[in-house]
């Protein structure tokens, strides 16, 4: 099954996104990774890299990020990490429900997983 990282600079912020997109498909392993290691706002490649190797199970890893920081130093994690992943250009709340949801299928893969997060930007709240 594809895994799920979601990153924020914010550790708080990336636990309660996954909390909530857990709701939705308990049976996808979704890691959050978010602050700079001392308790501050930040990202660390090493911190995205220990979560992609959690979240994996063989079949890849699908990352959300929440600012753009947070998508080098998770560019900087995959190029150091055995796990096949990649970053959705999506909302990271929206994005990860969707990409949860899109892990549990039977047919899913890291493409299609992707697609789904991508397709979060075009949903209208109101």
């Amino acid at each position: 099954m594809i895994g799920i990282v979601v990153v924020s600079h914010s550790g708080q912020a990336a636990r309660g996104i996954v909390e909530i997109a857990a709701e939705m498909a308990e049976d996808v392993s979704i890691e959050p990774v978010g602050g700079d290691g001392d308790g501050g706002i930040g990202t660390v490649p090493d911190d995205i890299e220990e979560a992609l190797a959690a979240a994996d199970d063989g079949d890849g890893c699908l990352v959300l990020v929440d600012l753009g920081s947070a998508v080098m130093n998770a560019d900087v994690a995959i190029e150091m990490s055995d796990v096949e992943a990649v970053i959705a250009d999506g909302p990271v709340l929206e994005g990860a429900v969707n990409a949860a949801i899109a892990a549990t299928g039977p047919d899913a893969t890291l493409e299609s997983v992707r697609e789904q997060a991508e397709a979060a930007r075009d949903i209208d709240k109101l």
